[in-house]
Protein backbone atom coordinates (compact mmCIF):
# COMPACT_ATOMS: atom_id res chain seq x y z
CA UNK A 1 0.00 0.00 0.00
CA UNK A 2 1.34 3.33 -1.26
CA UNK A 3 1.71 5.92 1.33
CA UNK A 4 -1.76 7.85 0.21
CA UNK A 5 -3.37 5.20 -1.64
CA UNK A 6 -6.56 5.87 -2.91
CA UNK A 7 -5.85 9.77 -2.46
CA UNK A 8 -5.96 11.95 -5.57
CA UNK A 9 -6.57 15.24 -6.59
CA UNK A 10 -7.27 18.07 -3.51
CA UNK A 11 -7.40 15.78 -1.42
CA UNK A 12 -3.78 14.30 -1.96
CA UNK A 13 -2.27 17.59 -2.07
CA UNK A 14 -3.47 18.91 1.26
CA UNK A 15 -2.05 15.43 2.86
CA UNK A 16 0.85 15.64 1.01
CA UNK A 17 1.46 19.07 1.79
CA UNK A 18 1.03 18.82 5.70
CA UNK A 19 3.15 15.46 5.62
CA UNK A 20 0.80 13.35 6.61
CA UNK A 21 0.54 9.40 5.11
CA UNK A 22 -2.45 6.72 5.45
CA UNK A 23 -1.97 5.68 9.39
CA UNK A 24 -1.36 8.70 11.02
CA UNK A 25 -3.47 10.40 13.60
CA UNK A 26 -4.36 13.46 12.75
CA UNK A 27 -6.54 16.54 14.17
CA UNK A 28 -9.10 17.90 11.53
CA UNK A 29 -11.08 21.19 12.37
CA UNK A 30 -13.91 22.17 9.94
CA UNK A 31 -15.84 25.20 10.69
CA UNK A 32 -18.11 23.25 12.59
CA UNK A 33 -16.38 20.44 14.13
CA UNK A 34 -13.50 18.76 15.14
CA UNK A 35 -12.01 15.54 14.60
CA UNK A 36 -9.26 13.10 15.82
CA UNK A 37 -8.49 9.88 14.35
CA UNK A 38 -6.42 7.80 11.89
CA UNK A 39 -6.26 8.59 8.67
CA UNK A 40 -7.70 5.65 6.33
CA UNK A 41 -7.00 4.88 2.62
CA UNK A 42 -9.97 5.70 0.07
CA UNK A 43 -10.83 3.18 -2.60
CA UNK A 44 -9.48 3.43 -5.90
CA UNK A 45 -12.61 4.87 -7.78
CA UNK A 46 -13.76 7.84 -4.96
CA UNK A 47 -13.50 11.18 -5.50
CA UNK A 48 -10.78 13.57 -4.47
CA UNK A 49 -12.74 16.13 -2.37
CA UNK A 50 -12.96 13.76 0.74
CA UNK A 51 -10.40 12.42 3.46
CA UNK A 52 -11.68 9.73 5.65
CA UNK A 53 -10.25 9.18 9.16
CA UNK A 54 -11.55 6.12 12.08
CA UNK A 55 -12.35 7.63 15.11
CA UNK A 56 -12.10 6.63 18.32
CA UNK A 57 -15.54 4.59 18.57
CA UNK A 58 -14.34 2.65 15.76
CA UNK A 59 -16.72 4.33 12.92
CA UNK A 60 -15.25 6.01 10.13
CA UNK A 61 -15.97 9.66 8.71
CA UNK A 62 -15.62 11.48 5.59
CA UNK A 63 -14.83 15.27 5.70
CA UNK A 64 -14.95 17.50 2.91
CA UNK A 65 -11.39 18.89 1.71
CA UNK A 66 -13.20 22.17 1.13
CA UNK A 67 -14.68 22.52 4.78
CA UNK A 68 -11.39 21.68 6.31
CA UNK A 69 -9.99 24.95 7.89
CA UNK A 70 -6.92 23.39 9.38
CA UNK A 71 -5.47 20.09 9.59
CA UNK A 72 -1.93 18.66 11.44
CA UNK A 73 -0.75 15.52 12.28
CA UNK A 74 -0.63 14.39 16.00
CA UNK A 75 1.40 11.11 15.80
CA UNK A 76 2.76 9.03 12.78
CA UNK A 77 2.20 5.55 11.89
CA UNK A 78 4.06 3.24 14.16
CA UNK A 79 5.59 1.00 11.55
CA UNK A 80 6.04 -3.05 12.24
CA UNK A 81 7.91 -5.72 10.09
CA UNK A 82 5.37 -7.93 9.21
CA UNK A 83 5.17 -11.05 10.89
CA UNK A 84 6.42 -9.19 14.10
CA UNK A 85 4.38 -10.05 17.31
CA UNK A 86 4.53 -6.72 19.17
CA UNK A 87 5.81 -6.59 22.53
CA UNK A 88 3.84 -6.50 26.05
CA UNK A 89 4.70 -7.38 29.09
CA UNK A 90 2.86 -10.50 29.54
CA UNK A 91 2.29 -12.48 32.74
CA UNK A 92 3.53 -15.80 33.00
CA UNK A 93 0.91 -17.13 35.45
CA UNK A 94 -2.03 -16.64 32.45
CA UNK A 95 -3.76 -19.26 30.33
CA UNK A 96 -1.95 -20.66 27.09
CA UNK A 97 -4.29 -20.00 24.64
CA UNK A 98 -3.81 -21.02 21.16
CA UNK A 99 -5.32 -19.20 18.42
CA UNK A 100 -5.79 -20.47 15.02
CA UNK A 101 -6.65 -18.60 11.72
CA UNK A 102 -9.17 -20.44 9.52
CA UNK A 103 -10.21 -17.36 7.58
CA UNK A 104 -13.43 -15.40 6.93
CA UNK A 105 -14.34 -11.90 7.71
CA UNK A 106 -12.57 -11.43 10.97
CA UNK A 107 -9.14 -12.25 9.12
CA UNK A 108 -9.78 -9.86 6.04
CA UNK A 109 -9.70 -6.75 5.27
CA UNK A 110 -10.86 -3.85 2.72
CA UNK A 111 -9.14 -4.15 -0.65
CA UNK A 112 -9.19 -0.42 -1.30
CA UNK A 113 -8.97 -0.72 -4.85
CA UNK A 114 -12.52 -2.31 -5.29
CA UNK A 115 -14.11 -1.34 -1.91
CA UNK A 116 -14.48 -5.56 -1.09
CA UNK A 117 -13.34 -7.25 1.50
CA UNK A 118 -10.52 -9.90 0.54
CA UNK A 119 -8.88 -12.72 3.39
CA UNK A 120 -5.70 -11.17 4.18
CA UNK A 121 -5.08 -11.21 7.64
CA UNK A 122 -3.15 -14.08 9.62
CA UNK A 123 -3.41 -14.96 13.52
CA UNK A 124 -0.71 -13.19 14.28
CA UNK A 125 -2.01 -9.68 12.57
CA UNK A 126 -5.15 -10.48 14.57
CA UNK A 127 -3.15 -10.91 18.09
CA UNK A 128 -1.35 -7.71 17.14
CA UNK A 129 -4.64 -5.69 16.21
CA UNK A 130 -6.19 -6.55 19.43
CA UNK A 131 -3.17 -6.24 22.02
CA UNK A 132 -5.73 -6.28 25.21
CA UNK A 133 -5.91 -10.07 24.46
CA UNK A 134 -2.44 -9.96 26.28
CA UNK A 135 -4.10 -9.26 29.91
CA UNK A 136 -6.30 -12.03 29.38
CA UNK A 137 -3.65 -14.86 28.36
CA UNK A 138 -0.36 -15.94 26.84
CA UNK A 139 -1.48 -16.22 23.46
CA UNK A 140 0.38 -18.13 20.31
CA UNK A 141 -0.92 -17.58 16.54
CA UNK A 142 -0.89 -19.96 13.65
CA UNK A 143 -2.41 -19.75 10.76
CA UNK A 144 -4.37 -22.86 9.78
CA UNK A 145 -5.64 -22.26 6.01
CA UNK A 146 -6.74 -19.11 5.10
CA UNK A 147 -10.48 -19.54 3.17
CA UNK A 148 -13.87 -17.85 3.40
CA UNK A 149 -15.89 -20.25 4.72
CA UNK A 150 -18.54 -21.17 2.02
CA UNK A 151 -15.34 -23.30 0.70
CA UNK A 152 -14.72 -25.12 3.65
CA UNK A 153 -15.24 -29.01 3.50
CA UNK A 154 -15.15 -32.08 5.68
CA UNK A 155 -11.64 -32.08 5.12
CA UNK A 156 -11.04 -28.91 6.45
CA UNK A 157 -13.06 -30.03 9.75
CA UNK A 158 -10.79 -33.14 9.70
CA UNK A 159 -7.81 -30.95 9.62
CA UNK A 160 -9.24 -28.23 12.17
CA UNK A 161 -9.80 -31.35 14.99
CA UNK A 162 -6.56 -32.84 13.91
CA UNK A 163 -4.82 -28.99 15.07
CA UNK A 164 -7.14 -28.71 18.54
CA UNK A 165 -6.36 -31.83 19.28
CA UNK A 166 -2.15 -31.36 19.00
CA UNK A 167 -3.00 -28.18 20.77
CA UNK A 168 -4.16 -29.77 23.53
CA UNK A 169 -1.98 -32.30 24.30
CA UNK A 170 0.87 -30.10 24.11
CA UNK A 171 -0.61 -28.59 27.43
CA UNK A 172 -2.95 -25.40 25.58
CA UNK A 173 -5.73 -24.62 28.34
CA UNK A 174 -7.97 -23.35 25.74
CA UNK A 175 -8.63 -23.02 22.05
CA UNK A 176 -9.64 -19.71 19.89
CA UNK A 177 -10.30 -20.72 15.75
CA UNK A 178 -11.03 -17.76 13.88
CA UNK A 179 -13.29 -18.84 11.10
CA UNK A 180 -16.22 -17.10 8.48
CA UNK A 181 -19.57 -16.63 10.19
CA UNK A 182 -21.63 -18.11 6.74
CA UNK A 183 -21.07 -22.00 7.54
CA UNK A 184 -19.65 -21.19 11.37
CA UNK A 185 -22.50 -23.12 12.77
CA UNK A 186 -21.78 -26.02 10.64
CA UNK A 187 -17.92 -26.13 11.58
CA UNK A 188 -19.14 -25.77 15.17
CA UNK A 189 -21.32 -28.78 15.11
CA UNK A 190 -18.47 -30.59 13.11
CA UNK A 191 -15.66 -30.52 15.80
CA UNK A 192 -18.71 -30.52 18.93
CA UNK A 193 -18.68 -34.29 17.85
CA UNK A 194 -15.10 -34.85 16.62
CA UNK A 195 -13.96 -33.24 19.94
CA UNK A 196 -16.80 -34.18 22.26
CA UNK A 197 -14.24 -35.76 24.97
CA UNK A 198 -12.14 -32.49 24.45
CA UNK A 199 -10.90 -31.24 28.20
CA UNK A 200 -10.59 -27.53 27.44
CA UNK A 201 -12.96 -24.83 25.91
CA UNK A 202 -12.76 -24.51 21.61
CA UNK A 203 -14.38 -21.55 21.19
CA UNK A 204 -15.22 -20.26 17.41
CA UNK A 205 -15.16 -16.79 16.31
CA UNK A 206 -15.88 -14.76 13.40
CA UNK A 207 -17.27 -11.42 12.98
CA UNK A 208 -19.71 -9.21 10.60
CA UNK A 209 -17.97 -6.71 9.55
CA UNK A 210 -13.95 -6.67 8.82
CA UNK A 211 -11.52 -5.06 11.35
CA UNK A 212 -11.12 -2.14 9.19
CA UNK A 213 -15.02 -1.56 8.44
CA UNK A 214 -16.47 1.32 9.87
CA UNK A 215 -18.50 -0.47 13.81
CA UNK A 216 -16.85 -3.54 13.00
CA UNK A 217 -17.50 -6.23 15.34
CA UNK A 218 -14.06 -8.23 15.21
CA UNK A 219 -12.30 -6.69 18.30
CA UNK A 220 -15.41 -7.53 20.78
CA UNK A 221 -15.59 -11.32 20.12
CA UNK A 222 -11.99 -11.67 19.47
CA UNK A 223 -11.63 -10.62 23.42
CA UNK A 224 -14.97 -12.15 24.57
CA UNK A 225 -13.99 -15.51 23.14
CA UNK A 226 -10.46 -15.72 24.18
CA UNK A 227 -11.87 -14.18 27.68
CA UNK A 228 -14.33 -17.50 27.29
CA UNK A 229 -11.41 -20.13 26.68
CA UNK A 230 -8.91 -18.91 28.88
CA UNK A 231 -11.29 -18.58 32.38
CA UNK A 232 -14.34 -20.25 31.58
CA UNK A 233 -14.88 -23.73 33.97
CA UNK A 234 -16.14 -25.43 31.04
CA UNK A 235 -15.04 -27.89 28.27
CA UNK A 236 -16.79 -28.25 24.81
CA UNK A 237 -17.11 -26.51 21.71
CA UNK A 238 -18.62 -23.38 21.59
CA UNK A 239 -19.36 -19.95 19.44
CA UNK A 240 -18.65 -16.20 20.80
CA UNK A 241 -20.49 -13.69 18.73
CA UNK A 242 -21.94 -10.60 19.69
CA UNK A 243 -25.21 -10.63 22.12
CA UNK A 244 -27.09 -7.43 20.16
CA UNK A 245 -26.26 -4.41 17.84
CA UNK A 246 -24.24 -2.46 20.62
CA UNK A 247 -20.57 -3.38 21.88
CA UNK A 248 -21.03 -4.34 24.95
CA UNK A 249 -22.16 -8.25 25.22
CA UNK A 250 -20.63 -11.39 23.39
CA UNK A 251 -23.57 -14.50 23.90
CA UNK A 252 -21.09 -17.71 24.00
CA UNK A 253 -23.87 -20.79 21.99
CA UNK A 254 -23.01 -24.47 22.28
CA UNK A 255 -21.49 -25.49 19.19
CA UNK A 256 -24.21 -27.78 17.91
CA UNK A 257 -27.07 -25.21 18.85
CA UNK A 258 -26.28 -22.06 17.40
CA UNK A 259 -27.62 -21.11 14.02
CA UNK A 260 -26.72 -17.57 11.78
CA UNK A 261 -30.08 -16.31 11.63
CA UNK A 262 -29.22 -12.51 9.59
CA UNK A 263 -27.47 -12.51 6.56
CA UNK A 264 -25.45 -8.96 8.15
CA UNK A 265 -26.31 -7.72 11.85
CA UNK A 266 -23.54 -7.90 14.27
CA UNK A 267 -26.04 -10.26 16.00
CA UNK A 268 -26.86 -12.80 13.77
CA UNK A 269 -26.41 -15.83 15.47
CA UNK A 270 -28.85 -17.66 18.02
CA UNK A 271 -28.88 -20.53 20.27
CA UNK A 272 -31.93 -22.76 19.09
CA UNK A 273 -34.32 -24.08 21.71
CA UNK A 274 -31.94 -23.31 24.61
CA UNK A 275 -30.45 -20.23 25.52
CA UNK A 276 -26.54 -19.03 25.00
CA UNK A 277 -24.39 -20.90 27.94
CA UNK A 278 -23.06 -17.51 28.91
CA UNK A 279 -22.54 -14.10 28.38
CA UNK A 280 -19.38 -12.18 28.48
CA UNK A 281 -19.75 -8.32 29.59
CA UNK A 282 -16.50 -6.73 30.15
CA UNK A 283 -14.57 -9.21 31.99
CA UNK A 284 -17.38 -10.68 33.29
CA UNK A 285 -18.41 -13.97 32.41
CA UNK A 286 -22.03 -15.25 33.52
CA UNK A 287 -23.14 -18.61 32.99
CA UNK A 288 -26.41 -19.37 32.16
CA UNK A 289 -26.26 -23.45 31.72
CA UNK A 290 -25.12 -25.26 34.42
CA UNK A 291 -25.19 -28.85 33.09
CA UNK A 292 -22.02 -28.10 31.11
CA UNK A 293 -18.91 -30.39 31.19
CA UNK A 294 -16.30 -29.08 33.27
CA UNK A 295 -12.64 -27.73 32.44
CA UNK A 296 -10.10 -30.67 32.71
CA UNK A 297 -6.50 -30.45 32.52
CA UNK A 298 -5.00 -30.33 29.11
CA UNK A 299 -3.32 -33.39 27.62
CA UNK A 300 -4.93 -36.12 25.57
CA UNK A 301 -8.27 -37.43 24.84
CA UNK A 302 -10.14 -38.98 21.76
CA UNK A 303 -10.33 -36.92 19.05
CA UNK A 304 -12.54 -38.73 16.35
CA UNK A 305 -11.84 -36.30 13.07
CA UNK A 306 -13.45 -38.31 10.39
CA UNK A 307 -16.83 -37.31 8.40
CA UNK A 308 -18.32 -39.08 5.25
CA UNK A 309 -18.62 -36.65 2.78
CA UNK A 310 -21.74 -38.47 1.37
CA UNK A 311 -24.63 -37.35 2.85
CA UNK A 312 -26.75 -35.05 1.25
CA UNK A 313 -29.04 -32.36 3.06
CA UNK A 314 -32.42 -31.89 1.29
CA UNK A 315 -35.76 -29.59 1.77
CA UNK A 316 -38.41 -30.62 1.38
CA UNK A 317 -40.82 -28.09 -0.87
CA UNK A 318 -44.21 -28.50 -2.92
CA UNK A 319 -43.71 -30.60 -5.60
CA UNK A 320 -40.13 -31.79 -5.10
CA UNK A 321 -39.09 -34.35 -7.84
CA UNK A 322 -38.33 -37.68 -6.06
CA UNK A 323 -36.16 -38.44 -8.86
CA UNK A 324 -33.60 -36.23 -6.68
CA UNK A 325 -33.33 -38.62 -3.77
CA UNK A 326 -33.06 -41.56 -6.89
CA UNK A 327 -30.19 -39.39 -8.27
CA UNK A 328 -28.13 -39.66 -4.42
CA UNK A 329 -29.19 -43.09 -4.36
CA UNK A 330 -27.26 -43.39 -7.88
CA UNK A 331 -23.95 -41.27 -6.90
CA UNK A 332 -23.16 -43.71 -4.00
CA UNK A 333 -24.49 -41.55 -0.95
CA UNK A 334 -24.90 -43.35 2.16
CA UNK A 335 -26.84 -40.74 4.24
CA UNK A 336 -29.73 -38.55 3.64
CA UNK A 337 -31.25 -35.55 6.26
CA UNK A 338 -34.75 -34.11 5.08
CA UNK A 339 -35.80 -31.01 6.62
CA UNK A 340 -39.08 -31.54 6.61
CA UNK A 341 -42.47 -29.21 6.73
CA UNK A 342 -44.13 -28.89 10.24
CA UNK A 343 -43.37 -31.79 12.85
CA UNK A 344 -41.20 -33.99 9.87
CA UNK A 345 -43.10 -34.21 6.91
CA UNK A 346 -42.52 -34.72 2.99
CA UNK A 347 -45.07 -35.31 0.26
CA UNK A 348 -46.60 -39.16 -0.53
CA UNK A 349 -44.75 -38.30 -4.27
CA UNK A 350 -41.87 -39.01 -2.33
CA UNK A 351 -42.37 -42.06 -0.39
CA UNK A 352 -41.63 -44.60 -2.92
CA UNK A 353 -38.21 -42.78 -3.72
CA UNK A 354 -37.03 -43.18 0.38
CA UNK A 355 -38.21 -46.55 0.69
CA UNK A 356 -35.57 -47.23 -2.07
CA UNK A 357 -33.33 -45.11 -0.49
CA UNK A 358 -33.43 -47.42 2.87
CA UNK A 359 -33.49 -50.75 1.12
CA UNK A 360 -30.04 -49.73 -0.49
CA UNK A 361 -28.53 -49.08 2.92
CA UNK A 362 -28.84 -45.45 2.87
CA UNK A 363 -29.41 -43.79 6.52
CA UNK A 364 -32.61 -41.18 6.03
CA UNK A 365 -32.80 -38.96 9.18
CA UNK A 366 -36.14 -36.28 9.56
CA UNK A 367 -35.30 -32.68 11.16
CA UNK A 368 -37.73 -29.88 10.62
CA UNK A 369 -37.45 -26.81 8.62
CA UNK A 370 -38.96 -24.99 11.35
CA UNK A 371 -36.35 -23.28 13.52
CA UNK A 372 -37.84 -23.97 16.63
CA UNK A 373 -39.38 -26.64 18.36
CA UNK A 374 -38.68 -30.40 17.49
CA UNK A 375 -39.94 -33.56 15.10
CA UNK A 376 -42.75 -35.10 16.05
CA UNK A 377 -43.69 -38.19 13.32
CA UNK A 378 -46.29 -40.16 15.55
CA UNK A 379 -48.86 -37.41 15.54
CA UNK A 380 -49.95 -37.66 12.03
CA UNK A 381 -50.40 -40.27 9.32
CA UNK A 382 -47.75 -38.96 7.32
CA UNK A 383 -45.54 -39.13 10.26
CA UNK A 384 -46.40 -42.80 10.93
CA UNK A 385 -45.90 -44.06 7.52
CA UNK A 386 -42.36 -42.32 6.69
CA UNK A 387 -41.29 -43.78 9.95
CA UNK A 388 -42.51 -47.51 9.24
CA UNK A 389 -40.59 -46.91 5.76
CA UNK A 390 -37.31 -46.80 8.68
CA UNK A 391 -37.25 -42.82 8.03
CA UNK A 392 -35.16 -41.92 11.84
CA UNK A 393 -36.53 -38.93 13.57
CA UNK A 394 -34.20 -36.40 14.86
CA UNK A 395 -35.82 -34.76 18.16
CA UNK A 396 -35.25 -31.26 17.68
CA UNK A 397 -31.60 -31.50 16.15
CA UNK A 398 -31.28 -28.43 13.90
CA UNK A 399 -31.05 -29.59 10.21
CA UNK A 400 -27.47 -28.20 10.18
CA UNK A 401 -26.18 -29.95 12.95
CA UNK A 402 -28.09 -33.27 11.91
CA UNK A 403 -26.49 -33.28 8.40
CA UNK A 404 -22.95 -32.86 10.55
CA UNK A 405 -23.72 -35.67 12.99
CA UNK A 406 -24.90 -38.13 9.86
CA UNK A 407 -21.43 -37.93 8.24
CA UNK A 408 -19.76 -38.01 11.29
CA UNK A 409 -22.06 -41.25 12.54
CA UNK A 410 -21.66 -42.77 9.22
CA UNK A 411 -17.38 -42.16 9.37
CA UNK A 412 -17.26 -43.62 12.99
CA UNK A 413 -19.60 -47.00 12.99
CA UNK A 414 -18.60 -50.38 11.17
CA UNK A 415 -22.25 -50.36 9.66
CA UNK A 416 -25.40 -48.82 8.95
CA UNK A 417 -27.01 -50.23 12.53
CA UNK A 418 -23.89 -49.01 14.14
CA UNK A 419 -24.19 -45.29 12.67
CA UNK A 420 -28.26 -45.99 13.51
CA UNK A 421 -27.10 -46.22 17.12
CA UNK A 422 -24.70 -43.23 17.79
CA UNK A 423 -27.31 -41.19 15.73
CA UNK A 424 -29.44 -41.42 18.52
CA UNK A 425 -26.98 -40.82 21.04
CA UNK A 426 -26.76 -37.59 22.53
CA UNK A 427 -23.24 -36.65 21.65
CA UNK A 428 -22.99 -33.03 22.53
CA UNK A 429 -26.44 -31.72 23.72
CA UNK A 430 -27.41 -31.69 20.26
CA UNK A 431 -30.90 -32.45 20.89
CA UNK A 432 -32.90 -32.47 24.24
CA UNK A 433 -36.13 -34.58 25.02
CA UNK A 434 -38.00 -31.70 26.20
CA UNK A 435 -37.33 -28.38 24.58
CA UNK A 436 -38.27 -25.25 26.38
CA UNK A 437 -39.94 -23.29 23.99
CA UNK A 438 -42.28 -26.54 23.19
Amino acid sequence: MSELTGYKGKALSLLSNHNISIGDTVSVKTSTEEYTGILMPRYEFADDNHIVIKLKNGYNVGIETAGIVKIAKIESKVEQLKGEKIQSSVDQNLPKIALISTGGTIASKIDYRTGGVKAALTAEELYNAVPELSKYARIDTEVLFNEYSENLTAKHWSEMTKKVNEKVVNGYEGVVLTHGTDTMHYSAAALSFALSSVPVPVVIVGAQRSSDRPSSDAALNLIGATLFAARADVSGVFVAMHAGTSDSLIAVHLGTRVRKNHTSRRDAFESINMQPVAYVDGEKIEMKIDSLPRRKSAGKFDAKPNFDERVALLKYHPSMDPRIIEHLIDLGYRGLVFEGTGLGHVGKQCFDAIKKAVEHDMLVCMSSQCIWGRVRMTVYETGRDLLSIGVVPLSDMIGETALVKTMWALANSKDLQGAKDLIMQNIAMEYFDVSSFD
